[in-house]
């Protein structure tokens, strides 16, 4: 194994970051983790990977890093935070930050021009596809930001996902990311709403869900999440809770750009409706339980 210095740093270990974490350690490179959460750092060690204690134990023996945090915040914390990666880097000038989250565009470009200040670069791959996609190889890479540094990272990047696209400068590829977001979370909802309603009219849904795979309706979320909502198992690939707080991001990024998004609203309020009845933790297709708790209104009310 190469010395400690050249293992990449990962921090968060959770759906998404344990799924960077199998494709870093299936494609021979070194890695190190940390997770706020012991158990989620003790993991890491069955992943092929070797726990750090802390931030600043991490970032005194890398200088590679992949950020799979939670959100924006945690993205800030993590670098510039007490004890964080900009404090502990053993050489700041050489580090690279890859961010991988969810992100406000905005915000992760500021970001960036704080961490080019302390002589470090910040790069955003936010990756598009569930947490068993990434495992396998088959998410989406979405790359922005210093392009020259890409290559300082080219096999991190190569071993995360087969497939990614370069789009400019910081912040575009969490714009990116939202845009396709709202197109996935709308397709999980009407793809939900199509099977209670086949449902209610009595159809076989296995059935109908092949039916629908072969009509002009067929997207890729079908064969994701449709079984998932018909058994109703709903072990997470990705949240509700995550899903929640993308499109938060992604109605207050239509705002600011004057552009309303009625249906990105109405799916916001049903996955509050799931949050509300303790589904937070449930993976996204859970949507459909919000449906499926919604009874027509009697005839001729509103």
């Amino acid at each position: 194994m190469s010395g400690a210095a050249d293992a990449v740093g990962i921090v968060g270990v959770g759906l998404l970051g344990s799924a960077v974490t199998r494709r870093l350690v299936a494609a021979g490179l070194p890695v190190a983790g940390y997770d706020v959460d012991e158990g989620k750092r003790t993991s890491l060690a069955a992943l092929g990977a070797r726990p750090a204690g802390s931030l600043a134990e991490l970032g005194g023996t890398c200088r590679r890093f992949v950020l799979a945090v939670f959100d924006t915040q945690q993205v800030e914390e993590v670098l510039e935070g007490p004890g964080g990666l900009l404090e502990a880097a053993w050489r700041p000038q050489r580090a690279v930050f890859v961010s991988v989250s969810t992100c406000d565009p905005e915000r992760i470009r500021a970001l960036g021009e704080r961490v080019h200040s302390r002589g470090a670069v910040l790069l955003e791959c936010p990756l598009s596809g569930s947490s068993d996609q990434v495992a396998r190889g088959n998410g989406v890479g979405l790359m922005a930001g210093d392009e020259a540094r890409i290559a300082d990272v080219d096999d991190i990047l190569a071993a995360m996902c087969k497939r990614r696209f370069f789009l400019g400068p910081l912040g575009n590829g969490n714009k990116a990311k939202l845009a396709i977001n709202l197109i996935l979370g709308l397709n999980r909802a009407a793809l939900a709403e199509g099977l209670v309603l086949a449902d209610r009219l009595g159809l076989p849904l296995e059935s109908f869900l092949e039916v629908a795979r072969g009509s002009a309706a067929y997207s890729n979320v079908m064969d994701q999440k449709g079984r998932k909502m018909i058994a109703r198992d709903f072990s997470a690939q990705g949240k509700i809770a995550q899903s929640e707080k993308d499109f938060s991001l992604i109605l207050a990024a239509a705002e600011a750009a004057g552009q309303e998004l009625p249906l990105a609203s109405v799916y916001r309020a049903l996955m509050q409706g799931c949050i509300d009845h303790g589904e937070a933790d449930w993976d996204n297709a859970a949507i459909i339980e919000e449906i499926r708790r919604r009874p027509a209104s009697p005839s001729g009310t509103s």
